[in-house]
C-alpha cells in the first residue's frame, strides 16, 4: 500500500505516516488516497465503513470519485473549486447503493495522487428527495387535471424518492372491489381485476386487505417469495415478475376515519422497510386520498347541479311550453267542437282563433329553441375556449331572435380551467336566456375579461328592466335560474350580482377570482 506521507515527501523518518495513522483514524469523514487513474491507494477506518468494510481488497480498485472536470480534463480541487461538493453513487460488495458527497485535493508534493475526503448523504439526499416528492405532489393534485393522472404522477414520485420497484394506488368500489388508479413501475393489464378476483377465489391472500380492514399500514418482508411458491397466485405471477421486487408494504388512504384504498409500494431486494420510509408512504397516501375525495366531491357536485338542471328545465316546460301547448290544445278543441255541431262561424272568429293558435306556437318554438341552446356541448368542445363558446351563443341567439349584440372579449381567457369556464360560461348563457324570455330587449352588451387575479364578466341590456311590468315579475327569469347562478359563481368562491341599470334595462355583474375554488365542508356543500 502506497504511504501518502511518503509520496508527499518525508524525511525518512516515521513520524507522517504515524501522523496519517492518527489523524486519519479519529476522521469521522471517509478520507482515502486515489491515483491519478481513480484507484484506491490508502483509506482511513471510517471511508472503510462508509464503502462497505472493503478492507484489504480495497487498494488497486476503481473508486467512484472524479478527479477532473467533465471534458477538458482540467484537476478538481484547485485554487476556485474550494468547498465544491460533489456526489457520486457506490455499490459496495454487498449491501444498498450509498450515495457519497465529495471533496478533492491534489497532494501538492506528487500531483499523480489526490486526496479525497467524502461523507455518506443517502439519508440526506433521500430526505431531500421526499420533500421534493411531495411538494410536486401537491402542486399537481392543485392543477384541476385528471385524476387518474394525478395519481400516475403521484404512483411515479414516490416511485422514483425513495428507489422502488413499483407503486400502486388502489381505491374501494361500492361493491367492495379493488380498482387501480395510479400506478408505476408496473404495466397496466386490461383483465388485472379479473385475475385479481380469481386469485382470491382460489384463496390467495391480498394483504392489502388488511390495512384497509385494519386502517393501519401493513409490512410484508419476502412478500414475493410467498407469491411465487402460492399457485392461488398464480393468475398474477407474470404481473410481479416484471419488474424484480422483494418485500410489500400497504398503506391505507384514510378519508374522514374511512379507508378508501391504499398505497401499496413494492421494495427492491435489499431494501429495509424502516419507520421513516413508512412515515414517508403514509404522508403521500394522505395526498393520494386527498385527491380521491376531492374526485368523490367533484362528482356528487356535478350530479346535483345536473339534478337541478332538470329540475329547472321541468319546471320551464311546465310553466310556459306546457301550458301553451295546453291553450292550443284548448283553441283547436273549440274549433272541432263547433264543426261537430256544423255551426256557422263569422270568418272572423276563424282568423282570430287562428291567429292565436299561431302566437301560441311561436312562443313554444322559441322556448323550446331556448332550451335546446341550453344543452349545446360542453365549453370545451370548442377550441377557442370561453371566448369561443360566448361568440357562438351570441351568434346563435341573435340568428334565432333578432336580437343585436356587442362583445367586448379582453385577455386573459384562456388561462381559466375548463370546468370553471364551463361554469361562467352557463352563468352568461342564462343571463342571456333571461334576455330573451323576459326583458323585451333589442340589444344585449357582453363583457368579459380578467383584471387584477379575477374574472370579471357583465350581461347588460336595454329591455324593461327589474320588475317592470310585463316581465313576469322579473327582468332576471325564474328564482331558480338565479339561485343556480349564485351557486356556480360561489363554487369559486365568486359572485352573482343583479340590479337595474341607470336608463334602462338590466345589469348582471360576474366576479370569479382566479385563486381557487371555496372551500367545501365534509358532506361537499358549500
Amino acid at each position: 500500500m502506497v504511504d501518502p506521507a511518503g509520496a508527499a515527501g518525508s524525511t525518512g523518518d516515521r513520524r507522517p505516516a504515524v501522523a496519517w495513522d492518527l489523524v486519519a483514524a479519529e476522521l469521522p469523514d471517509g478520507l482515502a488516497v486515489v491515483d491519478r487513474a481513480g484507484r484506491f491507494v490508502q483509506a482511513n477506518p471510517a471511508a472503510l465503513r462508509l464503502l462497505g468494510g472493503a478492507g484489504a481488497d480495497l487498494p488497486g480498485r476503481p473508486s467512484p470519485f472524479a478527479l477532473t472536470e467533465d471534458g477538458d480534463g482540467a484537476p478538481y480541487g484547485l485554487p476556485d473549486d474550494d468547498g465544491v461538493e460533489r456526489v457520486t453513487t457506490w455499490a459496495p460488495p454487498a449491501g444498498p447503493r450509498r450515495e457519497l458527497a465529495y471533496r478533492v485535493r491534489p497532494l501538492a508534493a506528487d500531483p499523480s495522487l489526490s486526496a479525497v475526503a467524502f461523507r455518506d448523504v443517502t439519508a440526506e439526499l433521500h430526505r431531500q428527495r421526499r420533500l421534493s416528492a411531495m411538494a410536486r405532489v401537491a402542486v399537481t393534485l392543485s392543477a384541476q387535471s385528471s385524476p387518474v393522472a394525478n395519481l400516475d404522477a403521484l404512483a411515479a414520485e414516490v416511485l422514483k424518492a425513495d428507489a422502488l420497484t413499483g407503486v400502486e394506488i388502489l381505491t374501494v368500489d361500492e361493491a367492495g372491489d379493488l380498482r387501480v388508479e395510479g400506478t408505476a413501475g408496473f404495466e397496466r393489464w386490461p383483465d388485472f381485476f379479473e385475475r385479481q378476483r380469481e386469485v382470491e377465489r382460489r384463496g390467495g391472500a391480498l394483504r392489502m386487505r388488511d390495512a384497509l380492514r385494519t386502517a393501519e399500514p401493513v409490512v410484508v418482508p419476502h412478500r414475493w417469495s410467498a407469491i411465487r411458491e402460492d399457485p392461488a397466485w398464480r393468475p398474477l405471477h407474470d404481473y410481479h415478475t416484471r419488474p424484480e421486487w422483494d418485500s410489500f408494504a400497504s398503506v391505507p388512504l384514510m378519508i374522514r376515519g374511512r379507508a378508501a384504498g391504499v398505497l401499496n409500494a413494492f421494495f427492491a431486494p435489499g431494501q429495509t422497510v424502516g419507520q421513516r420510509t413508512l412515515e414517508f408512504l403514509t404522508s403521500m397516501a394522505e395526498q393520494a386520498a386527498i385527491a380521491v375525495d376531492y374526485r368523490a366531491l367533484l362528482q356528487r357536485e356535478r350530479n346535483l347541479v345536473r339534478r337541478e338542471e332538470r329540475q329547472r328545465l321541468a319546471r320551464d316546460l311546465h310553466d310556459s311550453i306546457v301550458q301553451q301547448v295546453f291553450s292550443i290544445g284548448m283553441q283547436a278543441k273549440s274549433l272541432e267542437v263547433h264543426a261537430q255541431r256544423g255551426d256557422w262561424l263569422p270568418a272572423e272568429s276563424v282568423h282570430r282563433v287562428a291567429g292565436e293558435i299561431g302566437v301560441l306556437s311561436q312562443a313554444v318554438l322559441e322556448d323550446l329553441q331556448a332550451m335546446v341552446h341550453e344543452l349545446r356541448p360542453s365549453v370545451t368542445a370548442w377550441q377557442g375556449g370561453l371566448e369561443e363558446a360566448v361568440r357562438a351563443l351570441a351568434g346563435r341567439t341573435a340568428d334565432r331572435t333578432g336580437l343585436r349584440f356587442a362583445l367586448t372579449i379582453g385577455a386573459g381567457l384562456e388561462r381559466i380551467e375548463a370546468e370553471m369556464a364551463e361554469d361562467v360560461y352557463r352563468i352568461v348563457a342564462e343571463a342571456v336566456h333571461n334576455v330573451v324570455k323576459h326583458a323585451g330587449a333589442h340589444r344585449v352588451t357582453v363583457r368579459s375579461a380578467v383584471r387584477d387575479g379575477r374574472l370579471r364578466a357583465t350581461v347588460s341590456d336595454d329591455g324593461r328592466g327589474i320588475g317592470a311590468a310585463g316581465s313576469g315579475g322579473s327582468g332576471t327569469g325564474s328564482g331558480h335560474g338565479l339561485k343556480i347562478m349564485h351557486e356556480r359563481a360561489a363554487r369559486w368562491g365568486g359572485s352573482v350580482v343583479v340590479e337595474p341599470r341607470r336608463r334602462r334595462g338590466t345589469l348582471v355583474r360576474l366576479t370569479v377570482p382566479l385563486g381557487g375554488r371555496a372551500a367545501m365542508s365534509a358532506d361537499g356543500r358549500g
